[in-house]
């Protein structure tokens, strides 16, 4: 498991060196995983904005708990923006560097690897720190993520640098079928060269989470959010899901 970080590591460093918007279905990296753990995953999103445009974008995933600190997952992704329709393979590894069941904090990394099987579109990396503290009831994570385009032009023309975002999120776990929290969620433009504020793209509001349990080992999760663009360059509105069948 070991060797799998420092080679998840070692790409992101490779890659993310002198991006992307992110997507509308686009949800919070947590560094939580459960050992054997199956999960077929489907994400939707959705953004609007005064001057019409509606990008969506919509995936499908089946990921394994490989071991107490390696999660890893394949999607099947397709994106719609002004540019038109574009269809993604995507490969997502989670791992939990410091921390576990029981402990106040969890440390841990993500590195996701996007794939285009459309013509002419990009290949994208994503990788960084994620991180997550309880107090009593209350869940806190924050994650700062790199990204960036390579093999092309991304779907938005945007010429291939290293962009710096952050997602954030407060969780009240209630103990019963649905939480309630606040999601955030933004790119500040280049990692060493922010944009101006107008420019930078940021996105907060309410979430809701829950979870059913089916049975021994199975469940199903959920989570949601309704945010609002707080600046020039964020969409007015976006909504986006998540649904989880574990088995």
């Amino acid at each position: 498991m070991k060797k799998v970080v420092l080679t998840n590591v070692f790409l992101a460093g490779l890659v993310l060196s002198p991006l992307c918007v992110a997507g509308p279905a686009d949800y919070l990296y947590t560094p939580h995983i459960e050992r054997g753990e199956l999960e077929l995953d489907v994400k939707y999103g959705v953004a609007s904005s005064n001057v019409g445009v509606r990008p969506q974008a919509v995936s499908i995933g089946l990921g394994y708990g490989v071991t107490d600190h390696w999660f890893t997952e394949g999607y099947l992704k397709q994106k719609h923006n002004a540019g038109g329709d574009s269809t993604y393979l995507e490969w997502e590894n989670r791992f939990l560097l410091v921390g576990g069941e029981g402990a106040p904090a969890d440390v841990g990394w993500v590195t996701e690897l996007e794939a285009p099987l459309t013509s002419g579109a990009p290949w994208e990396l994503r990788a960084g720190p994620l991180f997550q503290s309880t107090f009593g009831k209350i869940q806190l994570n924050a994650n700062v993520l790199f990204e960036r385009a390579f093999g092309g032009a991304d779907e938005d023309s945007v010429g291939q640098v290293t962009n710096i975002g952050y997602q954030w999120q407060t969780r009240y776990r209630a103990g019963g079928a649905f939480d309630l929290g606040i999601q955030g969620f933004g790119e500040m433009g280049k990692w060493d060269q922010w944009s101006k504020t107008a420019a930078q793209n940021h996105r907060m509001g309410p979430a809701l989470f829950g979870k059913l349990v089916l049975g021994e080992h199975q469940a199903i999760k959920y989570n949601a959010a309704w945010l609002v663009g707080v600046t020039d360059a964020a969409p007015d509105a976006t909504l986006r899901m998540q649904m989880e069948y574990e088995f």
